[in-house]
């Protein structure tokens, strides 16, 4: 009996990898497609793919149970012309040609997910935005978000293709180089004090659960349209902060000014909005829908990630119960 396919663009980063690993382990043949192998956890079949021209990788798509579109040039940089035109036409460019190539299929792929961004909406600290009353936001990142999305739904697929944008917050895992481990070190050393002010939403869901969300995309066949993919408790910077410190026994915080961010950002080449917008974005359709979070708030989530790192630390089962760094020092 043959597996069903699971066809991975932008399998470099770090979503991707963990999507690979999963996936694969779930019974499915992953085809794993790239601008190279650098980056890559080893999961499946390579192809390699420019971003945007048709080539060997367009094969893959054939039958497809499900294709996920990860491509994107990486937000964490400054927002000069250059870097601004690579953000969007990285976008743009491979929805548009994993679209062409679906339309080419004698048996198109099942389903199409194309992982967006939380940052859709609003700068938002009066209230949560939903996938029903979410309000868009402005400026660079926003028009972004939606420019992406209408190319992708305005794309003329079969009828018979499920279509979905997932619009996900920060996904936390303990990682190198990802959120949570930049968060994590700066709470060792008593530098994860309130930024700004402290009252910004942070959207945010672990990678567990964002990983679990896709697989109940998928085997809701009745599903389509957009999903935010974020927790449901949405702390402000400063609750999410003070917790993690908890965990971490790190009684120091040392706050951080916006003068201090926008300096900062400004040395590491990179924008302070990705710190100070408030992302209160809530999960009201997977909710609606009866998806089960494993970890809907934040203080259970960073006692399970602390336990765990990197690729194969996430998937394994803990052997020991999840309880935080300072209870296992009290021990």
């Amino acid at each position: 009996m043959m597996k069903p396919v699971a066809v991975i663009f932008g399998v470099n980063g770090f979503l991707g990898r963990y999507l690979a690993r999963h996936w694969t382990r779930s019974g499915y043949e992953v085809v794993a497609v790239g601008r190279s192998q650098r980056g890559w956890g080893g999961d499946g079949m390579f192809l390699p793919w420019d971003g945007k021209n048709p080539g060997p990788w367009e094969l893959a798509l054939e039958g497809a149970a499900v294709v996920v579109n990860l491509a994107g040039r990486s937000v964490n940089c400054r927002y000069d012309g250059k870097n601004r035109r690579a953000i969007l036409e990285s976008r743009i460019d491979s929805t548009k040609a994993i679209g062409a190539a679906i339309r080419k299929c004698r048996k198109p792929p099942g389903l199409w997910i194309n992982v967006g961004t939380a940052t859709y909406y609003r700068h938002a600290e009066d209230g949560p935005q939903d996938e029903w009353r979410g309000e868009p936001g402005d400026g660079f990142s926003a028009d972004v978000a939606r420019r992406w999305e209408e190319v992708f739904f305005g794309d003329a697929t079969p009828a018979a293709v499920r279509k979905i944008v997932v619009r996900t917050g920060m996904v936390m895992a303990n990682e190198k180089d990802t959120a949570f481990a930049i968060l994590k070190r700066l709470a060792q050393f008593g530098l994860a004090g309130a930024m700004g002010s402290g009252d910004q939403r942070v959207s945010w869901i672990h990678i567990r659960d964002w990983l679990d969300a896709l697989d109940f995309l998928l085997a809701n066949p009745l599903l389509d349209g957009v999903f935010n993919l974020t927790a449901p408790e949405c702390p402000t910077n400063r609750r999410m902060l003070d917790l993690l410190r908890e965990k971490v026994a790190m009684p120091l915080g040392l706050p951080t000014a916006e003068w201090m961010i926008a300096l900062g950002a400004f040395l590491m080449k990179t924008e302070p909005e990705l710190v100070l917008k408030s992302r209160w974005v809530e999960p009201a359709r997977l909710i609606d829908e009866g998806f089960v979070f494993r970890w809907p708030q934040w203080s259970n989530a960073v006692e399970d990630l602390l336990t765990r790192e990197g690729l194969a630390g996430h998937f394994r089962e803990s052997s020991r119960r999840s309880m935080g760094l300072r209870a296992w020092a009290q021990a």
